[in-house]
């Protein structure tokens, strides 16, 4: 599965689209964005484009994030679902998160996006639901736990390096 990113041109497209002018600071922070593994939050994408923008605000950031998110080229990953700060994505295909509750990290899982999951889950649920005057658009799956330190990837055999911790009240929520 290939993250899917936009180029430069698809970028100018969607923010000149939406009435909005395709600058500098709002293209180096979609190819900053772009370019990380995690999902950042605004301060880390702040930190990692001003080497090449120096003159470039914190405040900048925040608004040219705000502007990508308006357009599509990127998703803000809000903290609604979990303590910390948003966190944002550039990868335009449906995909899957897992998000360490120890260090708000999130991850991109690798399994295919699946647009008949919530028939699977639940068969009556979105019938349900229109019934109530709701139209379902679309989801996110975002798996909740904690990512064990110094390990990224499994390892047969290596259990006994996983968290004593347990769950806050409210992290088992899905």
């Amino acid at each position: 599965m290939t993250p899917s990113r936009l180029d430069h041109d698809a970028v100018r497209d969607a923010l000149e689209a939406a009435g909005l002018r395709p600058t500098p600071q709002r293209l180096a922070v979609y190819d900053q964005l772009a370019a990380m593994d995690e999902h950042p939050t605004a301060e880390e994408v702040f930190r990692a484009v001003r080497p090449r923008s120096p003159r470039i605000s914190l405040a900048t950031v925040y608004k040219a994030l705000e502007a990508l998110v308006a357009v599509g080229a990127a998703d803000r990953l809000g903290a609604e679902s979990a303590a910390g700060p948003a966190r944002y994505d550039a990868r335009g295909d449906r995909h899957y998160h897992f998000r360490c509750l120890r260090t708000g990290t999130i991850h991109d899982l690798p399994t295919q996006y699946d647009p008949r999951l919530i028939e699977q889950l639940d068969p009556t649920l979105a019938e349900d639901l229109r019934r109530r005057g709701f139209q379902v658009t679309g989801y996110r799956l975002e798996l909740l736990g904690f990512q064990v330190p110094g390990r990224d990837r499994e390892r047969p055999g290596e259990d006994e390096d996983e968290p004593e911790t347990e769950p806050r009240q409210g992290d088992h929520d899905a």
